[in-house]
């Protein structure tokens, strides 16, 4: 009973740290991004989307040098399912998420082409070796420098105006760094308290990295997306959940692989095709209107929840 009552409150700090951490975040971010006049998409593709995707990393590297491989795909994929249906979904139940035509068109397919490359990668063989790690790093460094042109060319033509509070520079990396470190801190926090209660109620493991660990890594992004999405920042939010869910399959699987090779069980395929769908789904949203709203993002939490439904009965 004590170690629960512990873990509760460890809970609560991670938390806390969390969504400070979140909140420092996205203002250093988006104020340097008003300083360089580079468009919000852009850092919350590349910056904001590293810095909320630590706790994914440090989970499944962790877990591949422990040779706790079950742990890191589960982790990868959940968080990338809850990224796309529960922080979008939410972010859309603050404010309608505009989706600009380009990441219709390039940021949101390729993160679909990486899920069904994880997928096929896994089918064959049932395992991600060495090779594969480093063909999905590769993937990511080319995707890194594409995101870093897109960049040059948009500070190029950039033209609008918009209404982000610009602190000092120093500041603007204080907020970044000091962000990053709780956003750590608080995710690591949270899964070890979280995943201490769920094993002790006789969870599996790949249930657990679904659900409690993916909850809990997911975390960053849910707060960093209802905050950007508070504040206007829109294209932020939907851009760090594309750039994690990215960063999740290239770099973090990436690198675990290339430490350890992960083997791949059949609900895992599984949960990339559903993965797949959701996305799928997803990018329909956004070509009917160029925008998620309210209904859709209702939508979206409800197949979670039914997704939540079928790998707890499974």
């Amino acid at each position: 009973m004590t170690n629960v009552f512990v873990s509760l409150l460890v809970l609560i700090v991670g938390f806390i740290l969390l969504m400070k951490g979140a909140d420092f975040f996205v203002e250093g971010s988006s104020s340097i991004a008003t300083r360089f006049h580079i468009p919000s998409l852009i850092i919350g593709l590349t910056i904001v989307a590293m810095g909320t995707s630590l706790p994914e990393c440090a989970v499944s590297i962790t877990a591949s040098m422990d040779g706790n491989n079950a742990l890191a795909v589960a982790n990868a994929v959940g968080s990338n399912i809850f990224n796309l249906m529960v922080v979008c979904g939410i972010s859309a139940l603050f404010v309608p998420i505009a989706v600009q035509v380009n990441t219709l068109k390039r940021e949101f397919p390729f993160s679909v082409l990486c899920a069904i490359l994880l997928m096929i990668l896994g089918y064959f063989g049932m395992i991600l070796g060495h090779i594969d790690g480093i063909v999905l790093l590769i993937l990511f460094v080319g995707y890194i420098v594409y995101m870093i042109v897109s960049a040059k060319k948009a500070m190029n033509t950039y033209q609008e105006e918009e209404e982000i509070k610009v602190i000092s520079m120093g500041l603007s990396l204080v907020y970044i760094v000091g962000g990053a470190i709780a956003i750590k801190f608080g995710g690591d926090f949270v899964v070890d308290s979280a995943s201490n209660i769920a094993l002790s109620l006789g969870m599996s493991q790949n249930l657990v990295g679904l659900t409690i660990v993916a909850l809990g890594t997911s975390l960053p992004e849910l707060v960093t997306s209802m905050v950007a999405a508070k504040k206007g920042e829109v294209d932020m939010a939907l851009g760090n959940v594309i750039g994690s869910n990215v960063f999740n399959i290239l770099f973090v699987l990436g690198i675990a692989a290339t430490i350890s090779p992960i083997t791949f069980i059949f609900e895992n395929i599984i949960d990339i095709l559903i993965l797949t769908i959701f996305s799928l789904i997803v990018l329909y949203f956004g070509f009917t209107k160029y925008k998620i709203d309210r209904k859709e993002g209702i939508i979206m939490l409800l197949l979670y929840v039914a997704y939540l439904a079928y790998i707890i009965i499974r």
